[in-house]
């Protein structure tokens, strides 16, 4: 049984790397649930109850890392709370009608829309727009980072 929950792991944790990348799919909750998935099928050798506690932790951070590297690139770029809610809602929006484009340009647009709203200046607004772009790639680098570590931790504790 061992031997199926490492496969069935590794596939959620691909899929959970996968959807780090792309929105269809929720990238650290599938990290998770690889783990748990293994720990079913194998007795949850070396993994208690802290690892779980542990690793839920993580995922909450890398919700946080989401909302704020968004909001982050949005003020360091000169951007009001306008363009932090704005990109927010072009991130849903984008994704709702743009698909997996609409992670890249959904935040972008939401964001020089807020601004423009708030009569912020349209080249303002731009900059405000590639902020949120550019901490959003940040915060994409940190996710990766934070769902390596859950993995690496998980090998850890099982091997």
């Amino acid at each position: 049984m061992t031997v199926l929950g490492f496969i069935l792991a590794v596939l959620f944790f691909a899929a959970g790397l996968a959807g780090t990348i792309l929105p269809a799919l929720p990238g650290a909750p599938l990290i998770w649930l690889g783990m748990l998935a293994f720990g079913l099928t194998a007795g949850f050798e070396g993994l208690g109850l802290w690892f779980f506690i542990g690793q839920g932790l993580a995922v909450g951070l890398i919700f946080f890392i989401d909302y704020a590297a968004a909001a982050w690139g949005a003020r360091r770029y000169g951007g009001s709370r306008a363009a932090v809610w704005g990109s927010l809602a072009g991130l849903v929006l984008g994704v709702l009608f743009l698909g997996p484009l609409g992670i890249v340009f959904g935040p972008f647009v939401g964001a020089v829309a807020g601004e423009v709203i708030v009569q912020k200046p349209l080249a303002q607004a731009v900059q405000s727009g590639m902020g949120t772009m550019l901490g959003m790639a940040g915060g994409l680098v940190l996710k990766l980072l934070v769902e390596a570590g859950m993995i690496i931790w998980f090998f850890m504790a099982v091997i």
